[in-house]
């Protein structure tokens, strides 16, 4: 094949791994006001899904009142005809097992929904979360692209796919997928998105769910918009009330009214020593524990959430406590289980496992409280979402952005039912998965209100509005409760309607990463696959990655000696005569300098530079990574810019 006119390169088949609504009102989104009126719902918009299908019957997917798709659009619809309309304006599928694009899993109807579902009264699962469901962008069209028939999607389909979504003509492509990979040149998705790019189309990916360890991150190529996950304010309350009184609140999205108050006993398997499962209530590990007619404490892994409420359910318990792991500790999710159960903290979990062993008869029962909105400490990194730095680039900071991603509303596939007879066409799930589709929708209300900007344009703007700090604090992390770093929070959480009016930004032309991939000492073949085109990078001024104009600065200081200059260049896309001034928070260990520290724009959409010298002090930091921060200031505008430093030298 190598030998073959047109060949570009081969590699081996892999497969990629599905990273698993009020939550557009907690964006600040209101129907008839604000930016979601403005951006008139995302109207004209083309956002392109790729996943594992979609279930066209579902009211989200309804065209009442919508215009047909812009002219531009050559896509086509492989369902029968009648399943598509002005809303589903196309729809493919890239699964040779499979015969049609319908969605078995429900993945890709959730996250389809969750960026641009129409607005559907009476949302709710299981009587809890009610209200009417929406997408961020609800006026936009949506394509959808199946390359997925199971919890993982063949490579070779997902290319298939993004290029075909590409000649289709959409405006914003949903990747809620991906893998870690060591090289920007062996991720497909990084080299897809970057022919996405050139064509001036918008491509958001979800960073990944194996948080919270670092170096996790994914889709961290610079083209791309890397979204992390963060709770909301809405929570689906159960608390686990002990024999001794003890109450500890934890969430499930089934909550029957029929369960018990009385208290029942309380079992933990995890307390065979001779079984490593029993703790996490493997199937064959209940088989060993008499857990008939009682309440069984569960730690979260090795089996689905779900399934271990399966297994206790098959072994004759009542009700489960499912309990954190070590690494997640806050973060609890609202599943809709197949029996009563709350959903702990690792901390709360190790307090009722203290409580079994200190009584020889522990009772417990879970009272069921339904839906409670106004969390204060949201927005919350969640416990699973993939952290940074990127093994790919480290001089690009990654994750780039937090969006909700805990415990989301949104269409299902088929109709959810349990013992209670009770349906929902609608499931509140978790992932990164699901907090992708929301920037993605973001992108499209953005492009709806600026369709001259690039992709670069509006994820500068994304990211230099987003939110660092809730009731005057710094974000937090879930699974610590302390603040968190700018490898988990990346710029920060989206602020859609400052995102409309960013005052500057950090602009990229596709030209411009050509410097940017040479200047990682890939070869003229590995940048080649890139462009598609020869390439020769002796002929190239290639530069480092920090210098790349990017809306955040992440450098490496390898000498107490070492100064680093880096330039970065503003487009004005506020207002004219406009005056900016700079603010520094200087990261620990680090001196930082800006010349100018004024920029005097006379016009809109002119260009001002500066150079940021970044020098080491002589007082040694106290750890290896530092953070800060650099704003740029006006009357009306703060355009903030994250800095983290690495000193190898530590």
């Amino acid at each position: 094949m190598e030998k073959m006119e047109g060949f570009v390169s081969a590699r081996p088949e892999v497969l990629l791994d599905l990273h698993t609504t009020h939550s557009v009102n907690f964006l600040g989104l209101n129907q008839n006001m604000g930016f979601w009126n403005d951006s008139n719902y995302g109207k004209g918009v083309i956002i392109g899904v790729i996943d594992t299908g979609i279930f066209p019957d579902h009211p989200s997917f309804s065209d009442d009142g919508m215009p047909p798709p812009p002219a531009k659009w050559k896509g086509k619809c492989e369902f029968d005809v009648t399943k598509c309309n002005n809303k589903l304006i196309g729809v493919r599928y890239f699964e040779s097992s499979q015969i049609d694009p319908w969605d078995e899993l429900g993945h890709g109807t959730h996250t389809a929904s969750t960026a641009a579902g129409r607005l559907v009264p009476g949302a709710n699962i299981f009587g809890n979360a009610n209200g009417t469901a929406a997408g961020v962008a609800p006026l936009a069209h949506l394509a959808i692209y199946k390359a997925c028939s199971s919890f993982v999607c063949t490579l070779s389909n997902f290319l298939a796919a993004m290029d075909m979504a590409i000649e289709d003509g959409v405006d914003v492509l949903s990747i809620s997928a991906g893998r870690l990979e060591l090289n920007l040149y062996e991720d497909y998705i990084a080299l897809g998105a970057y022919s996405a790019m050139e064509k001036g189309i918008f491509v958001s990916c979800s960073a990944g769910n194996s948080g919270p360890t670092s170096f996790t991150v994914s889709n961290g190529a610079p083209w791309i918009l890397t979204v992390g996950a963060s709770t909301i304010d809405r929570k689906i309350k159960a608390t686990a009330v002990l024999g001794n009184n003890q109450e500890f609140d934890g969430q499930s999205a089934f909550q029957p009214s029929e369960f018990p108050p009385t208290q029942l006993p309380l079992v933990y398997p995890g307390s065979n020593a001779s079984d490593i499962l029993a703790e996490y209530c493997y199937p064959s590990s209940l088989n060993n524990t008499n857990v008939t007619g009682k309440i069984v404490l569960c730690q979260f892994g090795i089996t689905d959430r779900i399934d271990k409420g399966r297994a206790v359910k098959a072994a004759g318990g009542a009700a489960m406590i499912l309990m954190n792991s070590r690494s997640l500790d806050n973060t609890t999710l609202a599943d809709a289980h197949v029996l009563p159960v709350t959903h702990v903290s690792y901390v709360d979990g190790l307090k009722i496992q203290e409580y079994i062993n200190s009584t020889t008869t522990p009772t417990a029962t879970i009272v069921f409280k339904g839906t409670i909105i106004g969390d204060d400490h949201a927005p919350v990194v969640a416990g699973f979402s993939s952290r940074g730095p990127s093994y790919a680039s480290r001089g690009i900071l990654k994750p780039d952005i937090i969006g909700p991603g805990v415990n989301i509303l949104a269409a299902w596939h088929t109709s959810l039912e349990n013992k209670t007879n009770t349906n929902s066409t609608f499931n509140m799930i978790s992932g990164t998965s699901m907090s992708c589709p929301h920037l993605s929708g973001v992108a499209a209300l953005l492009k709806s209100v600026h369709p001259d900007w690039s992709p670069a344009a509006i994820k500068s703007a994304i990211m230099t509005t987003a939110d660092v700090l809730n009731l005057g604090s710094n974000l937090i992390e879930d699974e610590t409760d302390l603040p968190a770093d700018v490898f988990a929070t990346g710029a920060g959480h989206v602020n859609p309607s400052k995102a409309n009016d960013p005052g500057l930004i950090y602009d990229i032309e596709p030209s411009d990463y050509l410097p940017y991939l040479c200047g990682l000492n890939y070869t003229n073949r590995q940048v080649m696959m890139f462009l598609q085109r020869k390439v020769n990078c002796s002929e190239i001024t290639s530069i480092l990655e920090s210098q790349l104009n990017y809306p955040s600065f992440s450098i490496q200081i390898r000498s107490n000696s070492e100064a680093l200059v880096y330039s970065r260049t503003v487009t004005n896309v506020g207002q004219a005569n406009s005056t900016y001034r700079v603010e520094i928070d200087s990261p620990q260990g680090l001196d930082v300098k800006v010349e100018p520290a004024t920029l005097v724009f006379s016009e809109v959409k002119q260009k001002l530079s500066y150079q940021v010298t970044f020098t080491p002090l002589a007082t040694r930091p106290s750890t290896i990574y530092n953070q800060g921060s650099l704003r740029w200031i006006s009357e009306k505008h703060i355009v903030r810019s994250p800095i983290v430093v690495r000193f190898s030298f530590f």
